[in-house]
Formats: structure tokens, sequence, C-alpha cells
């Protein structure tokens, strides 16, 4: 272990540097000097560096300007600062820098050694945990989707299976559970994983539009039709092409889907010549499309084409135990897209994740650890960087489905306040409701809102 160790010791005073070289040398060390602080980082140039002893008073360079750039460039290594002016304001000043800890000349070599001793178990004990949570999330991920719990690790099984398959697929699930990972996982899988992946939503786009944004069209087709363009299911030849809100699709377009799974081919709006297309759909909603067809503003014949093979995602209320996975690993996604923001969040901060329903699902928690990365301003997460609402922070859980008519009522009441506040800025009032646009758009027609 110790001649994997590499430390580099830094200080002008060339009795003090010998003198540490042959005690870290001593206990079994690989061990090199700087004289100042820019040999130092000439030194980072062509080596890493466990751990580096720097003396605080230096000319050219003091220690805590060398300590800043270390741990803005190399902060996997482990910064001891040596110093002869052992006040509290130098050493928590260091310590809020990033140094692990601080020897007071002069000092023993035992002092030295148990120092190190330590702070190499304990960067041995934490590279472990790390390698064990990365095997842990290998054993419980299907691409980006993570779960432990059976329910979803049956999901991820069948999708395993069916992707190796060219049928069509329905994904059904509460918005923010996740469909749209689910369906590129599936493509990934599959034997189209070198084509093309097409997303689509149908939500707030006129019939019009929406026909020519999945099948193209002709140059003149209609009047801001200034060029040919070609559709979604164009673009996603030899691919997979996701449908996502399939419910909300008017008749019209679901005839004009309906010949593309039954006949493999479409024609663009204004064009009179049939496409031949080779094309997957994986369609998803949130809505019950049995009762759709039931009620007839979904057609029978359409459904039974999507719905060959059907996965239903559970909401993240029925799978509770995931949720201290998926904070781990939204903090890890975080600090890699941000730079190193926060290590953990703290046990009451997860309590009260773990107190709440999630009506908004994976996307809200992802959402509510994001926003928490960006406010807290230490290594923790804490109750107070968690925005969540009322019954959330009094640790209660979210009404039940007997009181449906309260929940409606409320919450229709809440969105139209927060629309009216942002003047209908539709994607300032679903950041602020901790929702997707599209949930918000369904909430919209659910609730026959319009704006005043």
């Amino acid at each position: 272990m110790r001649e994997k160790i590499h430390i580099l010791v830094v200080d002008d005073e060339e009795i003090v540097r010998e003198s540490l070289l042959d005690w870290l040398r001593e206990d079994g060390y690989q061990v090199e000097a700087a004289e100042d602080g820019f040999k130092a980082l000439e030194k980072f140039g062509g080596q890493s560096w466990d751990i580096t002893l720097i003396d605080l008073k230096m000319p050219k360079m003091d220690g805590l300007e060398l300590l800043g750039k270390i741990k803005e460039n190399w902060p996997e290594t482990q910064v001891i600062i040596i110093t002869a002016y052992a006040t509290v304001n130098t050493a928590v000043q260091a310590m809020k820098v990033g140094a692990y800890d601080y020897l007071v000349k002069p000092f023993n070599p035992e002092e030295l050694s148990l120092l190190i001793k330590r702070l190499v178990e304990s960067q041995s004990l934490i590279k472990e945990i790390s390698y064990l949570r990365k095997e842990l999330k290998k054993q419980y991920q299907f691409h980006d989707l993570i779960s432990k719990c059976s329910k979803m690790q049956k999901v991820f099984d069948l999708a395993n299976t069916i992707a190796k398959s060219n049928s069509n697929v329905l994904i059904l699930g509460e918005s923010g559970t996740g469909k749209e990972l689910l369906a590129r996982a599936i493509h990934n899988e599959s034997l189209r994983a070198t084509g093309p992946f097409i997303p689509f939503s149908s939500v707030a786009l006129t019939e019009t539009l929406l026909e020519s944004e999945l099948f193209g069209h002709e140059k003149g087709a209609f009047t801001d039709a200034i060029a040919q363009k070609k559709g979604k299911f164009e673009l996603a030849e030899g691919g997979t092409i996701f449908l996502d809100e399939i419910g909300d699709i008017s008749p019209k377009l679901q005839l004009n889907l309906l010949r593309v799974l039954q006949e493999k081919e479409f024609t663009r709006v204004g064009g009179t010549k049939p496409i031949r297309v080779d094309v997957r759909i994986v369609a998803a909603t949130n809505r019950d499309l049995k009762k759709a067809v039931d009620e007839g503003t979904f057609r029978n014949d359409l459904y039974y084409r999507l719905n060959v093979i059907f996965i239903e995602l559970p909401p993240l209320r029925e799978h509770k135990e995931d949720i201290p996975l998926l904070v781990h690993h939204f903090i890890e996604k975080c600090n890699i897209e941000m730079g190193e923001k926060a290590e953990r969040i703290s046990e009451d901060a997860l309590n009260l994740l773990m107190a709440y329903d999630w009506p908004g699902n994976v996307r809200e928690l992802e959402n509510a650890i994001e926003r928490a990365m960006v406010i807290t301003k230490g290594k923790i997460i804490k109750t107070e960087d968690l925005h969540l609402s009322p019954q959330a922070r009094k640790g209660k859980r979210t009404v039940s489905s007997s009181d449906d008519k309260t929940i409606k009522s409320i919450e229709k009441k809440h969105i139209t306040k927060i629309l009216a506040e942002n003047n209908w800025n539709i994607q300032k009032s679903a950041e602020q409701l901790g929702i997707d646009r599209v949930t918000l758009y369904n909430k919209i027609k659910k609730y026959k809102l319009k704006k005043e």
C-alpha cells in the first residue's frame, strides 16, 4: 500500500525539506520535494500526488494560494498545512480552502507519521466505499434507469427481453416516471441500436403542426411551408421513434398513425407519393387508454396495434426504497455537470425526501436535488436546502385518493395562481411547481384552465 502513496513536500527551508523527506521515506512512502509553490505546480504537471505537505509562509507564493490552486486543479490530492504561525484564523482558513489538517512547527516525526497514516486509511476507506457504490449501482442499473426495487427489476428484465424483438411497445406510467429513458434503453438494447432514436411529444402543438412534425410536408403545403421538410418518421428510418403522450392525438392523426403501423408507409402533408418506412414504434402515455377506447376518444384498432407489448412503470411512491440510491446518483450527476459541489445528503434531509410522496415522481426528485445542489453552501445537503411542499416539511404523507376531490380543488387553485403570477409563462410556471411542461399542459387541459 505505502509504496503506492506519493507525497510532495513544499517548503522553502532546505533543512525542513530534507528532514521531512528522510522521515517519510523511512515510513515507506514515495516522496519528492519542491522549494516553492511554482516548482510544486511544475511537479504536478508530470505526476499525480496523493498527499502534499505545504509550508504556510513561503516567498513567491504562500501556502494558502498554493492550496487553492491544488484544490482547483487536482481536488483528489489531500493537503496538510505546516505552520509556525498557528493562529485559529490561519487554521480555519486553510480548512475552508480544503486542507485535510495542519501541523504546528516544531513537530516530531511520530506526530507526522500518525497524521499521514490516518489520512491514508481514511482515503483508502473513501475509495473502497466509492468502488462499492459504483458496483452496487451497476447491479441495479439498466442504462440510465436505476432501481433495486423488485417491481422495477421486473420492468428492466421485461424491457431487456422485448428489446431484441421488433414489436411495438406501449409504456404506461405517470409523468416523471422515466418513460422516455425506458424507451431509449429498449432502443439501445435492440438490433436497431445503431439506428436513430427519435423522441416526439404531441403536447401543445396544433393538429397541422403535429401532422407536419410526424410525417413532414411538401413546399407550399400550408402558409409557412416555404421548403420541403422531412418528418420524425423519415428521420427515424432504421431506428426507433418514441411517441410520448400518444393518448392526446386527434382522431385524424390516429388514422394516419394506424396506416403507418399497418402498411409501413405514409404521405407528407401536401404530398401524393407514399413513403415507405422501417421504424419501430415505442409509445407512451399517462392516460388510461383502455378507458379512452371505451369512451370512443381513442381508436380501438390503433390501441391494439400499439399495445403489442405493454410495460407499466410504477410511481416513485410505490418504490421509495430507491430514493437513497437515486439521490446519490443525482448528486454524482450534478457534481459532474456543475463541478464538485456537495458530497452527500444529511440523514434529516433524506428522511424528509422519504416522507414525501413525489407526485412528479423521479423527475421531481431530480429537480429537487439539482435545486439543493445550487443552493447549498456546504458539502452536505441539509433540509433547509430542499424546497418541498408544506406537507413534506411537516413529515406528512400526501393526502390519499379518498380525498381526491379536495386534492383536485387545491391543485387547480394553486396551478391557476402560479400561472397568473407568471403571466402564463409555461416554462417558468412548471419550474415553480416542480413539474415539467408536459405535465403542466396536461393539468391545464384536465382542469380546462384558460388565460383571462
